[in-house]
């Protein structure tokens, strides 16, 4: 399948380079209807990879490339079943948005993430999952959950751990104010930073590059230099589900979802 048209994405393959667009209202939350499709996509990386040197993942909402986790969603399913009954299923999904971000992390191509806007929460770890983020000088990037009493579950954490200085990932997480792009380059957050509105098309450039080199080679490189966490992925799957079962956070999520202004999730 060389090109797919989704309810929350769309992607298409032609000369070597996948270009992934998110693109559902209001924000690109990823809830189940976009965990869905991306499971899809993932499904196909073993057709797409011989033929593939990089995809690029992209927003097409005007302002944002992606609030992160539907929260209203998650509300909602939290609240329509017992209260012991929360944490399965809050397992059921983290296990498997965790299953797609580590295909991504591990794909056996490179992965470019194109930011423009705010990039919160899960966006941001969709982002990390990625080889590398070009991001436009008015990106801005939050982890927002400590506000609403858990931690991100899309394995964000232990990539940003990963990647970054322990004294970076604390000062995000446990702030969650939004750091601006150029911030962000100079921590290593952000590989590459574009001009405004200039993130895709800096990063299809950067792909074009991609494409002239070895793909064995680019392979065992990634394989070298990327190792996945998943010790600590999967304690953070454990952590989520334990700090949800407190009834201070389905009172915050009940605040959130009754919240009528256009971003909620930012300070």
């Amino acid at each position: 399948m060389k090109s797919f048209n989704g309810k929350t994405l769309r992607w298409e393959s032609r000369e070597g380079v996948i270009d992934l667009t998110l693109d559902h209202e209001p924000a690109n939350e990823i809830g189940t209807a976009m965990l869905a499709e991306l499971e899809e996509f993932v499904a196909a990386f073993g057709a797409l990879a011989p033929e593939t040197s990089a995809c690029i993942i992209s927003s097409a909402r005007k302002s944002i490339f992606s609030a992160g986790g539907d929260l209203r969603e998650l509300y909602a399913t939290a609240a329509a079943v017992a209260a012991k009954d929360r944490p399965a299923g809050v397992r059921a999904f983290l296990e498997r948005i965790h299953a797609v971000m580590n295909a991504i992390d591990e794909a056996p191509f490179v992965t470019i993430a194109a930011v423009h806007g705010a990039c919160l929460g899960g966006g941001l770890e969709l982002a990390l999952a990625c080889d590398m983020i070009i991001a436009d000088k008015m990106a801005r990037f939050a982890f927002p959950e400590l506000r609403l009493g858990f931690i991100p579950g899309f394995g964000g954490i232990p990539r940003l751990k990963r990647d970054l200085g322990n004294a970076f990932v604390r000062d995000l997480l446990f702030t969650g104010r939004t750091m601006n792009a150029t911030r962000a380059q100079a921590v290593g957050l952000v590989a590459q930073l574009a001009g405004e509105g200039e993130a895709l098309r800096i990063a299809r450039s950067t792909a074009a590059q991609i494409t002239k080199y070895d793909a064995v080679a680019r392979a065992a490189a990634k394989k070298f230099i990327k190792p996945i966490p998943r010790e600590e992925l999967r304690r953070e799957i454990d952590l989520f589900c334990e700090l949800f079962t407190r009834p201070s956070v389905m009172a915050a999520l009940k605040k959130f979802v009754e919240d009528s202004g256009p971003m909620p999730y930012l300070p």
